[in-house]
């Protein structure tokens, strides 16, 4: 199989180029031609043309075309649609913040977690991304915009642990100081909840910000929207949360959609309350972005800042997220579903 360039480090692309006889420094001639935007091997004009034609024959250079840009007129927001190498397609989100701006990337095509209330899951899993297909939505939008990403969530489609390896090399590829040098505390990983994974990922002591996707105050409410409650309790991920919080030493966010009748009343926030009290972690409230093929209905005004007020009690730190994109349904997972369907 040929070499995937764009997912090598500077010193694995020195090390490629000395098995195909060339001196090692034109390993790192190829990484920042890569990062200033080069993806054919006739425009690295420092490299002569018999190595070009090598390394033609020895890699590739990884591509994602822009196959449809949704702008909402609210806010600005971006959702793109790439099209992959392989003709298979994945959601991001450039969003505009007062302190950067925040890109929201997908880590596979398609999910196997099945939560139902998740548009980006309703097709399965069609495979993981590779380091370079993650890189390449940031690199792509940057370079469309004009304007420089600083902070990346990895909230889009897929489940990040679910492709942990490949998740980890993106994420120091990403922080690389002569790559696009984005600092790890300034990115977000999303799980709904891999304990095992979880535990690994303590181990490496990254300084990101780990986000869990609770969505219920109990068993009983989240197995029936969330598959992965069936392996793993509420108990059993918590205990893997405190775990990690006392390892790393960094807050845990908890994002928690809001379900109207589902598990949005002032007993649902008491009860959430109660297993988070005490934490070093953050609350993040999601009124829940409708699906045209699920009933999930986004919880009323009242009922949201009855429910904030009452976690409120339990001294947690909670916050409502606010809606961008609107317009343009820019929670990841709907784009491609529609591509798809037409």
């Amino acid at each position: 199989m040929k070499a995937d360039l764009l997912s090598m480090f500077p010193e694995e692309l020195e090390a490629f180029c000395v098995e195909l006889g060339q001196p090692k420094y034109r390993g790192k001639q190829i990484f920042e031609g890569l990062y200033k935007g080069k993806r054919d091997f006739s425009e690295f004009s420092t490299l002569p043309k018999q190595f070009r034609e090598i390394l033609a024959e020895n890699a590739y250079i990884p591509t994602a075309s822009i196959k449809r840009k949704l702008v909402s007129a609210i806010d600005g927001t971006v959702k793109y649609l790439y099209s992959l190498h392989d003709g298979e397609t994945v959601e991001s989100v450039f969003m505009r913040y007062h302190h950067g701006n925040t890109m929201c990337i997908s880590t596979q095509v398609g999910c196997r977690m099945g939560c139902a209330f998740c548009a980006s899951t309703k097709a399965g899993l069609v495979r993981s991304l590779a380091p370079s297909e993650m890189l390449l939505q940031i690199l792509e939008a940057e370079r469309d915009l004009g304007e420089r990403v600083s902070n990346i969530v990895l909230m889009g489609m897929g489940e990040p642990l679910d492709n942990f390896d490949n998740v980890i090399k993106f994420l120091n590829l990403v922080n690389h100081k002569d790559g696009l040098n984005i600092g790890l505390r300034h990115i977000s990983l999303s799980t709904c909840g891999l304990v095992n994974k979880i535990d690994e990922l303590a181990d490496l002591m990254l300084p990101i910000t780990l986000s869990i996707s609770l969505h219920a105050p109990n068993d009983e409410i989240r197995r029936q929207t969330m598959p992965i409650a069936n392996k793993w309790s509420i108990d059993e991920l918590l205990r893997s949360c405190k775990r990690y919080i006392d390892k790393t030493g960094r807050r845990i966010s908890f994002e928690y959609a809001l379900i109207s009748g589902v598990n949005d009343s002032k007993e649902h926030a008491m009860e959430l309350g109660k297993l988070l009290s005490g934490m070093l972690c953050h609350l993040n409230l999601i009124p829940v972005n409708p699906i045209k093929e699920k009933n999930f209905v986004r919880s009323e005004k009242n009922a949201i800042k009855l429910f904030t007020e009452t976690i409120e009690t339990y001294k947690i730190n909670v916050t409502v997220r606010r809606r961008l994109g609107a317009d343009i349904n820019a929670s990841c997972g709907q784009l491609r579903a529609e591509d798809n369907k037409n």
